[in-house]
């Protein structure tokens, strides 16, 4: 007895992945121990030396090589979205594979450019010059979420790469083969192999590749864990960048194209099931129009076809939620607001069948203080309320403790703008919705809970680098006038001097 419980307690435990449309396992990977990630840090960080020491262009082009061999390969890459994730095959094609591609070739092109040294001219010291030079941080670690499990690590691990860093990635524990499958194609597109480190487990492995000596953490998920990671990078003066999740508003102005909106707001509810960080959370529609645009939303869920997505492209609009535990918040969510007054225009209720379904919903008659107003819903689910104005529309959008996308609708492209510069979030969008995350060009980032730092763009981009300054002499000069040793001429010279500079200028006196 003692000997088999010895036994079983060194088996190294394993997490078993299950297709979340059919309840049917796909397979099973290992927990992986703090020793263990630490010895995958070892090794991308012996391989990232040498890496380092190539150009940026040399990096480009070798990465480059990722995006070609994915396009060759994406329906297997599709395929298991579709499995793991519960994905619609478009979804996964156009949210997860064709963002990576583009977001390869995107960094490759401009990587040298936005890489290269920054001049700082100097305003006062003109005998002198300064510049900005991005060095390769080292090892980054990333700890990415069920609900992109491609195109948020995969990003994040290209851009990486570029910089000229290493990376260990520790996918979430529901969708770990997508990412074994990325190190698949990584390996196909012959780049180094110990560069990219995938090690799988749930939380204390994540906690392991914390502390397991990185130089950076990216980390996309919950405030309550992502306010863990921060503390946890705190301790250990590493630097990370903080995703973690948006409660986006819609604020739809009485001008608004009614059809055009309509039709973005139920794709960007439902896209996903509801599981984008930036989907449509909560629809603030002024009085004037908000009968209309509900009954052309509700038109629009009632002919979503729900299902499993993995034996036709054509049959399914939107698929299974990922996780099980997400299902049961959005039912207690939804089931809390009707308690509450609100109504349920269509939806409000679990699918039938083994899988992990909610239904596309639609709730109307929704006020501020409801949680499905001010909680993050991550899933198919649309409240609205109907507001007096798009003054108090703006107040409302901007009462959350989140602040990552924000959307706006109106006929009027500058009126637009001004009501989006009002809005606090680090995204708005107007008369459109979730696309700027496939731009790579564009930052990615919120404010409030929402998360620090950003990811894509160049901010991104030379954020996975340390940034240094070099400051060099322009003219040789024997010695500096401010050096040893003191004398009161020198005194009284830079006294008249800073006078005359920084003082009241003569007109003034």
């Amino acid at each position: 007895m003692g000997s088999a419980a010895s036994t079983a307690s060194a088996r190294p435990s394993v997490i078993t992945s299950i297709n979340p449309a059919t309840g049917t396992p796909i397979g099973e990977v290992p927990e992986m121990t703090a020793a263990e990630v630490r010895a995958a840090v070892d090794l991308a960080r012996a391989a990232q030396r040498e890496w380092a020491q190539l150009s940026i262009e040399a990096r480009c082009r070798k990465v480059l090589r990722f995006a070609e061999v994915l396009m060759e390969r994406a329906e297997e890459m599709i395929d298991l979205l579709v499995r793991e994730g519960g994905k619609t095959r478009l979804e996964a094609l156009g949210m997860e594979v064709v963002v990576v591609a583009d977001l390869v070739r995107y960094f490759a092109k401009h990587a040298p450019e936005l890489l290269a040294p920054v001049p700082l001219p100097l305003h006062l010291l003109k005998h002198r010059a300064s510049y900005l030079h991005f060095v390769p941080r080292g090892v980054i670690g990333i700890i990415a979420p069920w609900n992109f499990p491609f195109s948020i690590p995969i990003g994040e691990t290209m851009m990486s790469l570029i910089a000229g860093n290493g990376v260990v990635l520790k996918p979430s524990e529901i969708t770990p083969f997508v990412a074994l499958k990325a190190k698949e194609l990584y390996l196909a597109a012959e780049l180094p192999p110990d560069l990219f480190q995938v090690v799988t487990g749930r939380g204390s492995t994540g906690a392991a590749l914390i502390d397991s000596g990185v130089n950076k953490i990216v980390f996309t998920g919950s405030v309550a864990t992502g306010r863990k990671v921060g503390a946890a990078c705190g301790e250990r003066l590493i630097p990370c960048t903080l995703e973690l999740g948006g409660k986006a508003p819609a604020v739809v102005c009485a001008d608004a194209d009614l059809d055009r909106t309509a039709a973005a707001i139920t794709w960007g509810g439902f896209a996903n099931s509801g599981q984008v960080c930036a989907s449509v959370e909560r629809v603030y529609a002024v009085d004037s129009i908000h009968d209309a645009l509900v009954e052309r939303i509700v038109a629009h869920t009632k002919e979503l076809r729900q299902g499993d997505a993995s034996s036709s492209l054509s049959d399914v609009d939107v698929g299974a939620m990922t996780w099980d535990q997400q299902v049961s918040t959005v039912e207690k969510l939804v089931d809390a607001a009707v308690a509450s007054g609100a109504k349920v225009e269509t939806g409000g209720k679990r699918g039938t069948g083994p899988g992990q379904f909610f239904q596309p919903t639609v709730l109307t008659s929704c006020r501020q203080e409801m949680d499905v107003m001010r909680k993050e819903i991550f899933g198919p689910v649309i409240p609205i309320m109907r507001v007096t104005d798009e003054a108090e529309a703006v107040r409302l959008a901007n009462d959350s403790h989140l602040g990552l996308l924000a959307y706006v609708f109106t006929r009027d492209r500058e009126r637009g703008k001004r009501i989006a510069e009002r809005i606090q979030a680090g995204t708005v969008m107007v008369n459109d919705v979730l696309a700027t995350y496939g731009c790579p060009e564009t930052p990615w980032g919120g404010v409030k809970d929402s998360g620090i730092g950003r990811t894509h763009s160049a901010i991104g981009l030379r954020d996975l680098c340390e940034t240094r300054h070099v400051n060099h002499d322009r003219v040789a000069l024997a010695r500096e006038v401010w050096w040893y040793p003191y004398k009161e001429g020198t005194f009284r010279t830079i006294l008249r001097g800073a006078r005359l500079l920084f003082g009241k200028r003569f007109w003034q006196r």
